[in-house]
């Protein structure tokens, strides 16, 4: 096991690996390293989102760098106050330096969240989907299945993460061939928009509005709302083994669910 590696060495890879210059997002995504630390990285915890709750978990299993998706500044411009300012605290006490990697992981070719559930699902992929300007953010592809039985295939994935999957209504017989699926908050107007013009009759995403299942039947749809949080636990998970492969650093995963 390698004694430690300079911080920038692996923002640097990590920068270059998921295209973070290249791939548009929203500003307060704020990808790459949000803090630094002294150093070097002798430890990696990855996580979903960088709040208190994980950062005081990595820090106790000794980690000095928390790699996450969805980072420290979802709210935008704030005073260091309150929670912004516990969390600042408790990074810099632990010396832990973050990195944090939305739609650039969302996107990649290996890591992708929505690709790596496809995976889990046993579901060939062929396209992209979900549109963000010039990228895809999610994927498609064909299928011949009893729309049900893939209810309870997603339902059997997301429950060791504490989720419990729902779906909108499904008409008795009705059979996924074309499907796609689009991690987090999947199911928005533009998403919907494009499941139609794909000719997609099954989405999976994390989570919708209440509208969206309304909808969805109206459509022509059955979108599987399969959780937030369960569906963007694997792009971090992934991306954290690659280091550990790479640089020779242990990791671990800090479990903490939302509930959504």
């Amino acid at each position: 096991m390698s004694t430690g590696v300079p911080l920038e060495t692996i923002a640097r890879y990590l920068d270059t690996v998921l295209e973070i210059a290249r791939i548009p997002d929203y500003p307060p995504a704020l990808n790459g390293v949000q803090v630094a630390h002294r150093g070097p990285v002798r430890r990696i915890a990855a996580a979903v989102d960088g709040s208190l709750r994980t950062i005081e978990a990595a820090a106790a299993e000794g980690a000095n760098l928390l790699l996450v998706h969805h980072g420290l500044f979802w709210n935008g411009l704030q005073p260091l106050t309150g929670p912004h300012l516990a969390r600042v605290r408790a990074l810099l006490d632990a010396d832990l330096a973050v990195y944090s990697a939305h739609l650039p992981l969302d996107a990649h070719g290996a890591f992708g969240n929505s690709l790596l559930l496809a995976r889990a699902l046993e579901l060939e992929v062929s396209a992209g989907f979900a549109r963000y300007q010039q990228i895809d953010c999610g994927v498609r592809g064909m299928a011949d299945l009893d729309t049900t039985a893939l209810v309870a295939r997603v339902s059997a994935w997301a429950a060791p993460l504490g989720h419990h999957v729902v779906a909108s209504a499904i008409r008795p017989g009705h059979r996924t061939r074309q499907w796609a699926i689009c991690s987090g908050a999947g199911a928005q107007v533009e998403t919907l928009r494009e499941a139609v013009a794909t000719g997609v009759d099954t989405l999976i995403v994390g989570e919708g509005p209440h509208w969206s299942a309304v909808d969805a039947p109206e459509r022509g749809l059955v979108i599987i709302y399969a959780g937030h949080y369960a569906t963007e636990t694997l792009g971090v998970r992934a991306l954290a083994t690659h280091l550990s492969e790479k640089y020779g650093l242990p990791w671990s995963f800090v479990h903490a669910p939302t509930g959504l």
